[in-house]
């Protein structure tokens, strides 16, 4: 039977194997004790990792010292990392996660390292790929003990390497032929975007950490701890101003106050929108942090959906009061959206220059038959309770409780659909929590 040669396939030879995927591209994967090259890549590599590459990594992710820049992470990496975590259960899947952060670890030390090749050897008895790198050794001293350590993946003190089902003698490809339990696809579609470097490893792996740390079992302690604590206190949040002042302090305590502010203001109008008083719209989600907005076909953070059509939009700008070159660029975003009739900016800082600012909106809103409005932060959400009170479909003491507690879930990742929150939020949850305790 005669084989397409376009569609992919693997050829193996006595000393080498060849890789022919769709688009006509060949890669060569040689067998043989490793080069003097691929030794030096993993002394590298091994040195690096002795220097608590990944624990260090874990750590920053933790207390929020640094975050993944989502941007430099390719879209299919991006879903293939959340379906891997997604997938992850008490039985199948922990061994492609732990992988994929090795791997993903070694492309950001070493970016020459083809992690396809997972075996690499100086012994002749032994299989070996000449550019390979031996992934079990790096698994047992290095990547294990880290995820462990840090209740990430719950794995065998042994290693995920054990898994003889990743340990075939043969290049990780499409073309992987071993039965593999969890999201197989998804990781191999990873192990392709890092190959034809489609996608940031350094980045990535700071996604793929960053959502393992939402899902590990300290953190849902802790949610639930945090939830618990807000339904009990919720007598205290009977007042408009008491929760600005809970959600100010929690956005003044992180080095992410900007990002904070963004959740809050989301999750009031996911509290607002719930309740029935704004009529038959729905709230978009949350975007990522550092999500371009024209990439994502935003106008701001915030936005009402009527029909799938933008026609309210407010944008949170952290310590801001000078928006002038921001209502230029919604002014631009307006060719786009032809069903907008609020556009607003929402501010944690006095607001600058009103006099230029309100004659540049006047000159808009006659232009386009837009409202455009620049608020503080508490003038904000004082129309939004106004416009909620004034329904009769609710009161403030429920309102305020409910933005409380929608805020809560938000950070405590319950609702993942509104608010796909990728940043650690750990250190938010722990930090929020002693503030309640002090209430």
């Amino acid at each position: 039977m005669k084989y397409n040669e376009k569609e992919k396939h693997l050829r193996v030879f006595i000393n080498k194997s060849e890789y022919h995927s769709d688009n006509n591209c060949i890669e060569e994967f040689k067998e043989g004790v490793v080069s003097n090259e691929a030794k030096m890549r993993i002394k590298h590599v091994k040195e690096i990792f002795q220097n608590g590459f990944l624990n260090q990594l874990i750590c920053d992710l933790r207390e929020n010292k640094i975050v993944a820049d989502i941007e430099k992470v390719s879209v299919t990496a991006q879903n293939s990392l959340n379906e891997l975590v997604d997938s992850l259960t008490s039985q199948v899947g922990r061994a492609l996660i732990g992988l994929s952060v090795m791997q993903l670890c070694v492309k950001s030390i070493v970016p020459k390292q083809n992690v396809r090749l997972h075996k690499g050897s100086s012994n002749r008895g032994s299989f070996s790929w000449v550019e390979g790198i031996s992934m079990r050794t790096l698994d047992k001293n290095f990547v294990t003990p880290a995820l462990r350590k840090y209740d990430l993946l719950r794995l065998n003190a042994d290693g995920f390497m054990m898994t003889r089902s990743l340990a075939e003698n043969y290049p990780y490809t499409y073309l992987y032929k071993a039965n593999l339990r969890g999201a197989r696809d998804q990781w191999l579609n990873l192990v392709e975007e890092l190959e034809k470097e489609k996608t940031e490893p350094i980045e990535s792996l700071k996604y793929l950490l960053s959502k393992l740390l939402n899902a590990a079992s300290e953190f849902n302690d802790k949610t639930n701890d945090l939830i618990e604590m807000a339904q009990k206190k919720c007598k205290k949040f009977a007042e408009k101003n008491a929760v600005i002042t809970l959600v100010e302090k929690h956005s003044e305590s992180s080095d992410y106050a900007a990002r904070l502010l963004e959740i809050s203001m989301h999750s009031l109008m996911q509290a607002a929108v719930s309740t029935g008083a704004f009529g038959d719209v729905e709230v978009k989600p949350l975007s990522q942090m550092r999500s371009a907005n024209k990439k994502h076909g935003n106008i701001g953070d915030i936005e009402l959906l009527e029909n799938n059509d933008i026609i309210e939009s407010w944008d949170a700008k952290y310590g801001k009061g000078y928006l002038r070159e921001e209502i230029e660029e919604a002014v631009e975003k307006l060719e786009n959206h032809n069903y907008v009739e609020t556009i607003g900016f929402v501010t944690t800082a006095a607001i600058d220059r009103t006099k230029e600012i309100n004659k540049r909106i006047e000159e808009i809103e006659n232009l386009y038959s837009v409202n455009f409005q620049v608020l503080t932060f508490s003038a904000w959400v004082s129309q939004i309770y106004k416009r909620c009170l004034s329904s009769n479909f609710t009161n403030e003491k429920d309102l305020s409780c409910k933005w409380v507690q929608i805020y809560c879930e938000y950070l405590g990742q319950k609702r993942r659909e509104q608010a796909p929150i990728d940043e650690p939020c750990l250190d938010w949850v722990i930090s929020l929590i002693q503030i309640l305790k002090d209430i």
